[in-house]
């Protein structure tokens, strides 16, 4: 990696906000964005070898876009994915024959003659830098600081008090928000549960809070999604209502070769879209009957008895496709818990998710949490 990107993060877990923004302002002021058809490109020891690209003219000077890029894991995995190549097979040359890389990269670009990709990078400024994505020259650009500061502007419009936790990978960032002031009570859903991180019980403190996720991928990794969430005072579990998530597809028209410079009308309508989708999500979301509603759905399959946990949470690992080092973690948190019940397969699953250090693994974790219990429900 270059000496100018070395201090700026590509990941954060359970950071604030002010540690998000700083991280994606960073990154910012590092974007290149080139539309490259496949001979303006070329693999050479593991990089990405953009020609052909104009210079980027800013206030503070020209940074030249041909250059070499290294591309990440993600950056592998698109150039695996738009070329045809196995990203298994790709990722083990890069680790055991560069040769190998290089050769299978650039025999397929050449049989790809005549198509286009879009290569996000970042730039060290000296014609060299990370290949963070290769797309297709398609993909609509919606860029988490601009989601970020939108989605803040809908809540602010709103003018409900909420508290946020944020991830990032270099998949995709995670900003989830709640509001104590918007709260209800699950007696039923928590009477036999314990948190396992401080023992303290529901049936003490069967309250819960309302809530919603925002997560955006400017790498490609999905959809722009507001889903909403509702939070478990005494635990921190969030449990996701993924069937009323809004969504945002990042697909628009082809574009031109070269390096892309977004107009401010562009950035604009992005940034009304989002803020009208969080004013939304803020007043479908945020509200006690909504909260009500959906744990009365929820309360409907929670109390099924697990007479069976190890044979319950291995059947809900494979169907949910959880690692083995992820099952096991479930089990211990589902024993932790101490709720015999489906209800407790769910909070064991989303219990689990926040500990986990990969932000990406936590965010799908979280994403099944209720689909967990609806399978533990039928066992």
């Amino acid at each position: 990696m270059s000496n100018a990107l070395d201090t700026i993060p590509l990941t954060a877990r359970h950071a604030t906000l002010t540690d998000l923004n700083n991280i994606l302002t960073r990154q910012q002021g590092h974007k290149l964005d080139v539309v490259a058809g496949t001979a303006m490109l070329r693999a050479e020891a593991g990089h990405l070898r953009i020609t052909g690209a104009e210079p980027i003219i800013s206030e503070s000077g020209v940074t030249p876009a041909d250059g070499l890029y290294r591309p990440t894991e993600l950056g592998d995995a698109g150039l695996g994915d738009k070329l045809g190549i196995p990203t298994a097979y790709l990722r083990k040359t890069r680790a055991q024959a560069l040769h190998l890389y290089d050769a299978n990269v650039n025999g397929w670009l050449e049989l790809s003659q005549g198509k286009r990709y879009l290569a996000r990078c970042l730039s060290d400024g000296n014609g060299g830098g990370i290949l963070r994505a290769f797309l297709s020259d398609g993909y609509k650009i919606i860029d988490n600081l601009d989601v970020l500061m939108a989605v803040l502007s809908g809540i602010r419009e709103s003018g409900m008090q909420v508290k946020l936790e944020c991830d990032l990978s270099e998949r995709r960032m995670v900003v989830r928000v709640h509001s104590e002031a918007i709260k209800s009570i699950a007696p039923n859903l928590l009477r036999d549960y314990r948190s396992p991180f401080t023992g303290a019980t529901g049936a003490d403190n069967p309250t819960v809070f309302a809530g919603f996720d925002f997560a955006n991928s400017e790498t490609g990794g999905g959809a722009f999604t507001v889903t909403p969430r509702i939070v478990v005072q005494v635990c921190d579990n969030g449990m996701k209502i993924t069937k009323d998530a809004l969504r945002a597809v990042h697909l628009g028209a082809k574009m031109d070769e070269g390096t892309i410079r977004w107009s401010n009308d562009t950035h604009q309508a992005n940034l009304a879209l989002i803020t009208k989708q969080a004013r939304d999500a803020v007043r479908n979301f945020l509200d006690v009957r909504y909260v009500q509603r959906k744990i009365e759905q929820i309360e409907e399959k929670a109390g099924r008895r697990v007479s069976d946990p190890d044979n319950t949470i291995r059947v809900v690992a494979q169907r949910l496709r959880f690692t083995e080092d992820e099952q096991r973690l479930i089990l211990n948190h589902f024993i932790d818990g101490g709720d015999r019940t489906a209800g407790g397969v769910m909070h064991a699953v989303t219990s689990a998710a926040q500990t986990l250090t990969d932000p990406d693994a936590a965010f799908e974790m979280e994403g099944v949490g209720i689909r967990a219990m609806e399978i533990a429900a039928t066992l």
